[in-house]
């Protein structure tokens, strides 16, 4: 995936992998840099495991952080991933579909109970009209920096097959294609389903005419309407689904993508530790190669 070291005059005390298993691991546990320092040093049989004669410092963990998890890399490491599983998601993907779906990360950690109290504090000092735009100003600006990412899975096999990441709440439809293609480059998909977020004709276009995959999305973007949709395939969607054909029966797969969601949120955190926005999106990425990492080999589970 990458050279051992970053260059011919390292001072090689660690490879590139053994630092990247110790990142793996700090994300795993929810620690801080500091924190999986000290943890490393009350496990020797571990640092064994990986060949490792000697503890990283925190700061070369924070340096390692920044210089390995690059999308390019994270794309490498997805597709050797993809390439180890690469019988049982033939044979997955061609009884269950890919699932396509986002969700957003708190930028960071304040308890229910700080945030009302702020609020509450807020609306007493401020009049309430002043207070509503104060509020909304604030709202806004927290949905602009609010964290994203978006997944594409294999519904039986639970393992993330593409990943994008950005900052910012927006229209999820332009996030279809790229996840698609990425996905189709590691497995053979038949089928992709998505929730009415990523609704748009030229999504079913790119899924069904350039990487002739069957699109299941419903076709509910816009205001409710009685006219039909005025694309072709829009159009077919909405028939199906009023007609109770397959096509609401392979749709219920897409709840594996909430099941996703909710496994990583619970194992890894659902909020960010990242100050820069650089740094939000690497944890992101870095947290998608975890879960797939945590999950192990698909015949060591039952």
């Amino acid at each position: 995936m990458w050279s051992d070291y970053s260059g011919p005059f390292s001072r090689k005390d660690f490879t590139r992998p053994q630092l990247f298993a110790c990142l793996v691991l700090r994300e795993s546990l929810k620690f801080s840099y500091r924190k999986t320092e000290v943890f490393l040093r009350d496990v020797p049989d571990w640092l064994i495991e990986i060949e490792l004669n000697q503890v990283p410092d925190h700061n070369t963990l924070w340096r390692a952080f920044g210089e390995l998890i690059k999308m390019p890399r994270v794309n490498k490491a997805l597709d050797l991933l993809a390439e180890a599983e690469k019988d049982d998601l033939a044979e997955a993907l061609a009884v269950t579909p890919l699932t396509i779906d986002g969700t957003s990360y708190e930028p960071h950690h304040s308890s229910k109970h700080y945030d009302r109290t702020c609020r509450r504090m807020h609306k007493e000092e401020e009049k309430p009209g002043k207070y509503a735009k104060k509020v909304n100003a604030s709202r806004r600006t927290a949905l602009r920096r609010m964290p994203k990412l978006a997944l594409a899975v294999a519904a039986a096999t639970h393992r993330i097959l593409a990943v994008k990441v950005s900052i910012g709440i927006g229209s999820d439809a332009p996030d279809f294609a790229p996840l698609l293609e990425a996905s189709c480059q590691r497995a053979k998909v038949r089928v992709v389903v998505a929730d009415a977020g990523y609704d748009s004709e030229a999504n079913h276009q790119f899924a069904r005419q350039q990487m002739n995959v069957r699109s299941i999305i419903p076709a509910k973007i816009g205001r409710p309407t009685e006219k039909a949709p005025k694309g072709r395939h829009r159009r077919n969607m909405r028939n199906r689904f009023n007609r109770r054909a397959d096509a609401p029966m392979m749709y219920g797969q897409r709840a594996q993508s909430e099941t996703i969601n909710s496994m990583m949120k619970r194992n890894l955190g659902d909020y960010l530790r990242s100050l820069l926005t650089r740094r939000r999106k690497q944890e992101l990425l870095l947290r998608c190669l975890a879960h797939n990492l945590m999950l192990g080999p698909e015949e060591g589970r039952d």
